[in-house]
């Protein structure tokens, strides 16, 4: 008995240090591939597979043209991401409020659109913009509030839901109203969906946590970002804006990084590793 346990005592010591980290649970977080765009440009395919080596889970594509994903047909960018572990989850496109002689030829886009992505089996497709009309009077943007309702209709026909991701000009205010208040109220939720921006919310004067508590269930979408890689300003409290959740109606969060103290590829690894460590990201 006593040389069987100096036998085993030999082995455990011999044995490799297991890396705790390595043995995570994976955490569900997604990636904008405009943090990577460049790279997106020259090696589309090595891109995505660093990505995924990452620890990365989905993406959400910069890259939709005429019926096309960065180049490929939407098979085979979802085969590209699958293959590399990575879902096609949400998608970042869209056309400004077309004027009425343009209507037609808007909405028939948008109908091709909408059918590249079903056919890669996107669940979110995301607005990322309005053009001058959407921050000009206060009658404009309530077209932009009807033109995303009758946007959002015709993704529910496919089963895709469709959203409106914000920068910092939606919290200003036009005739006494916030921009951003102003559309949570005119667009219907059963057709709109936000993707808040924790970053540009922050920089257009405004609290993540107060929308949260007045318009609950509304942002299903977040964009997880800081200044650059996430942590790095200081000025950026995740972990209280997290606590609310599931008042947010949060199914999905999102890494982008637009501006870098390293390369695009760096960058993003050290913010997904950020939220690797957060306790309070789960």
């Amino acid at each position: 008995m006593m040389r069987f346990a100096l036998v085993l005592g030999i082995l455990l010591v011999s044995m490799p240090t297991i890396n705790i980290r390595a043995q995570e649970v994976k955490k569900n977080i997604g990636i904008q591939l405009w943090s990577v765009r460049d790279n997106m440009k020259t090696d589309a395919d090595g891109t995505i597979k660093q990505l995924g080596n990452m620890g990365y889970t989905f993406i959400e594509a910069a890259g939709y043209a005429d019926g096309k994903f960065y180049g490929m047909e939407p098979q085979d960018f979802k085969k590209l991401l699958n293959a590399n572990g990575l879902q096609f989850t949400a998608s970042h496109c869209g056309k400004a409020l077309p004027e009425k002689e343009d209507w037609d030829t808007v909405m028939a886009w948008w109908d091709e659109c909408i059918e590249a992505h079903a056919k890669a089996g996107v669940t979110y497709l995301v607005q990322p913009f309005m053009d001058k009309k959407g921050y000009g009077s206060l009658a404009d943007l309530k077209r932009y509030c009807d033109y995303f309702n009758q946007v959002g209709d015709k993704c529910n026909a496919k089963g895709i839901r469709f959203g409106y991701h914000n920068h910092d000009k939606e919290f200003g205010e036009v005739d006494g109203h916030i921009r951003y208040d102003y559309m949570l109220k005119n667009t219907d939720p059963e057709k709109v969906m936000f993707q808040l921006d924790l970053y540009w919310i922050m920089v257009g004067g405004k609290e993540a946590a107060q929308y949260f508590e007045n318009y609950p269930g509304r942002f299903e979408l977040w964009h997880v970002k800081d200044e650059k890689e996430l942590g790095e300003s200081g000025k950026m409290d995740f972990e209280s804006v997290f606590k609310l959740k599931k008042k947010a109606g949060m199914k999905e969060i999102i890494v982008e990084v637009e501006r870098y103290s390293y390369e695009p590829l760096v960058s993003v690894k050290k913010s997904l590793e950020f939220l690797i460590e957060a306790s309070y990201v789960n």
